[in-house]
């Protein structure tokens, strides 16, 4: 059920006074039946709609109904925008018509002050549908089916009840009841692909605790770390950490002192920074990675000489 369908359908009577059910239908390019069963929604949220049958019989409201700004504060109506503007910029179904509506009755202009957009730089519009599409089948309680990537890179299908989207670290995870392991799961959701919305619905689970096994680096136990930055650096040391983490030396480079959860993922993270990185510790986590760009070094040298 659209809540901007809903809004419009209140909208439509506070102007026209009556409507009939099969011309809110032809408006919405819906069923009359899907207009009675809003009609009985609203009657529900304690709007006083009802529908006379017969000759010169319609949908209509109450005459003394009248949708009164005056009993909200400015404070209030602010609110009230300010929440439809984080749903709008999630991109919420249909919130832009509800959030235009009531701008327009509350006399505000100025309503574009917030824009996200969860995708990637260069992403496609096929990567940036599916945050949306997750969160309508957590909405709408139905079953997802998808293939991931594991850490490792093994790809399996996957089967789910999707229960909540969880953002982290720049990253977004969704937390779902795997069929597959019967149990809760945290999928990364970059490494999610073919995601598909079933036809099945579901209930949710009594007991929705977190995961136990959650799958990805930042929910693992963290390790103490410091890195020493060149100057040349800046930029990547103000994107990657908060400043209480930074000290800038006399020289212009920079050290930090952080928490990073512990796992393989941290050696690629590190070489990532490249010739800018002048040191690492503890000395445990230098070695590792020095043996690493050997390992690279060498398998790169082998793959020119094979050339």
């Amino acid at each position: 059920m659209q809540i901007s369908r809903l809004f419009e359908i209140v909208y439509i009577l506070l102007d026209r006074k009556k409507a009939t059910a099969q011309e809110l239908a032809d408006h919405f390019e819906v069923s009359v039946r899907t207009i009675f069963r809003d009609i009985d929604a609203l009657s529900s949220a304690g709007i006083p709609i009802y529908a006379n049958q017969g000759k010169g019989g319609g949908i209509m409201l109450l005459d003394n109904f009248v949708l009164n700004k005056s009993v909200l504060s400015e404070k209030e109506q602010n609110e009230i925008l300010m929440a439809l503007q984080n749903l709008s910029a999630t991109r919420y179904p249909d919130i832009d018509f509800v959030l235009s509506r009531l701008s327009s009755f509350f006399k505000k202009s100025d309503i574009n002050w917030i824009e996200v957009d969860f995708s990637p730089w260069g992403s496609d519009e096929k990567h940036k549908e599916k945050f949306n599409l997750l969160k309508m089948a957590i909405v709408n309680n139905q079953v997802i089916t998808f293939d991931y990537f594991n850490t490792s890179g093994i790809k399996s299908s996957r089967r789910a009840e999707p229960v909540k989207l969880i953002f982290k670290d720049r990253a977004w995870y969704l937390i779902a009841y795997c069929y597959e392991r019967n149990a809760y799961r945290t999928f990364r959701i970059t490494r999610m692909g073919n995601v598909r919305i079933t036809e099945d619905f579901f209930r949710k689970r009594v007991s929705e605790e977190q995961p136990a096994d959650l799958e990805d680096k930042h929910f693992r136990r963290a390790i103490d770390i410091q890195l020493e930055i060149s100057p040349a650096g800046a930029y990547r040391v103000y994107d990657d950490f908060y400043e209480k983490d930074v000290i800038k030396n006399k020289d212009g480079s920079f050290t930090i002192t952080t928490s990073l959860p512990e796992g393989d993922w941290i050696y690629n993270y590190l070489l990532s920074f490249g010739p800018i990185l002048k040191g690492i510790k503890p000395q445990s986590l230098h070695d590792t990675l020095v043996s690493k760009m050997e390992v690279m070094l060498r398998n790169l040298n082998r793959e020119n000489d094979s050339q």
